[in-house]
């Protein structure tokens, strides 16, 4: 058994792709090959019957990672690159408070501002699209980003000022 474990490490690593895996992998296989030795029949292949263990186990393990998911080694875990939840919950939240800052906007500013800033379009194709000037697009434009950073700010500082109680009149007495 041992004058083959370097295959059996080589065969490991292979159905693996993880030299700490495929070394898993062989410690389980001498396992379970140790502990069933009485199912071994002589006059086969010691070796084969080893691969063909090692083997199982794999397509077990595969099965169950399908079944359960991918298993996240917790060390390993801080490494880990992913989406950081309150960027994404802030991104949500602009992106909220931008579509309600649109929606109070007059139905001609809204229009500009979802052909250019939204769809893409060139201040010409705007122009083209409402059938206005494109002089008169970019004053429209200009009034429209103007508008939106008002309501924006107001927005940003209703927000960003805790609740404060008013004292009451009665209570000062």
């Amino acid at each position: 058994m041992v004058q083959f474990l370097p295959r059996l490490r080589r065969f490991a690593y292979a159905l693996t792709g993880d030299w700490d895996k495929g070394d898993d992998l062989v410690q389980e296989t001498c396992i379970r090959a140790l502990s069933r030795v009485d199912q071994f029949q002589p006059g086969t292949s010691l070796e084969s019957w080893m691969f063909r263990i090692a083997q199982n186990i794999w397509i077990d393990q595969v099965r169950q990672a399908k079944t359960r998911g991918t298993v996240v080694d917790i060390e390993a875990a801080h490494d880990l690159v992913g989406s950081d939840g309150r960027h994404v919950t802030e991104t949500r939240l602009t992106l909220e408070a931008v579509n309600r800052a649109i929606a109070q906007l007059p139905a001609d500013l809204r229009v500009l501002i979802a052909l250019t800033s939204i769809d893409g379009r060139t201040y010409q194709q705007a122009a083209e699209i409402v059938q206005a000037p494109i002089g008169t697009v970019m004053s429209r434009l200009a009034r429209a980003r103007k508008r939106l950073h008002e309501l924006l700010g107001q927005e940003l500082s209703r927000d960003a000022l805790p609740d404060m109680e008013v004292p009451n009149a009665r209570s000062n007495r």
